[in-house]
């Protein structure tokens, strides 16, 4: 097992922040309104001692007092190592395999496009932006708002715009060399024609110039065309992590 790639997990948490986080015998419990799995999951990180069984019936309770489903993030680094069996037992159900990728930043090619707008926090045209190109709700737009205020470390906020409009956005978080990054969206109307690459060589070429020397992303395993727009630009795959869910959740 690679270190590095535990530590990727740690600021993969730390950078798309929970609105509250509950420590349970090496457990981080994370709640932010039920706004994306990742934010609303168990991960199992750290070793345990208490009983298997009595800890998962505990985090069904809690969550469902939360209003929210007991979500389990499942990586190569789960304790205890044999938990995805016990829930595949217990009936959750294995949803969203993701590849998380990593990529060195000293050989990056340099964009064409140069119309961008980068802000270290987030604003209202880039929650707008973002809205109207995910088609987000205003409630989760009201979470996201509050979720990357929270974020502690250095930011950038990037708008691609191509004939006076925004195409594309994204979010890069900058920790131990790293530059993490988060929300990348393109137009739908605007997709196959290169702007995504754009926006994400600006938003790497930003992390390198604020002390990055690596990145990483998750993808949906079965995003083909997000796959090839990745591997094109360098990332390659440094492991799996996928989500075991009490019933079927959305987002």
């Amino acid at each position: 097992m690679n270190p590095n790639h535990k530590m990727i997990e740690e600021l993969a948490l730390n950078n798309w922040p929970a609105l509250s986080t509950l420590l349970y015998d090496g457990w981080v419990l994370r709640f932010a309104k039920g706004c994306t799995k990742r934010a609303n999951s168990v991960s199992p990180l750290f070793g345990s001692s208490l009983d298997l069984e009595q800890k998962i019936l505990e985090c069904e309770n809690i969550y469902a007092a939360n209003q929210l489903p007991a979500i389990f993030k499942i990586t190569p680094f789960i304790h205890p190592a044999d938990l995805d069996n016990v829930l595949e037992q217990k009936g959750y159900q294995l949803i969203d395999v993701t590849s998380m990728q990593t990529m060195h930043l000293n050989n990056l090619a340099e964009p064409r496009l140069h119309t961008v707008k980068i802000v270290e926090h987030v604003d209202e045209e880039w929650l707008e932006q973002f809205g109207r190109l995910d088609q987000a709700s205003d409630r989760k737009l009201d979470t996201m708002r509050e979720m990357l205020s929270n974020i502690k470390t250095p930011k950038g906020f990037i708008l691609l715009y191509h004939d006076g409009q925004v195409v594309a956005c994204g979010l890069g978080v900058i920790e131990r060399g790293y530059i993490g990054l988060y929300d990348i969206v393109t137009d739908a109307a605007r997709r196959n024609q290169g702007l995504g690459e754009q926006m994400i060589l600006h938003l790497l070429k930003w992390g390198k110039a604020n002390g990055a020397r690596d990145s990483y992303l998750a993808v949906v395993a079965n995003n083909d065309p997000a796959l090839r727009l990745y591997s094109k630009i360098g990332f390659t795959e440094a492991y799996r992590h996928w989500y075991r869910v009490q019933g079927i959740v959305k987002g």
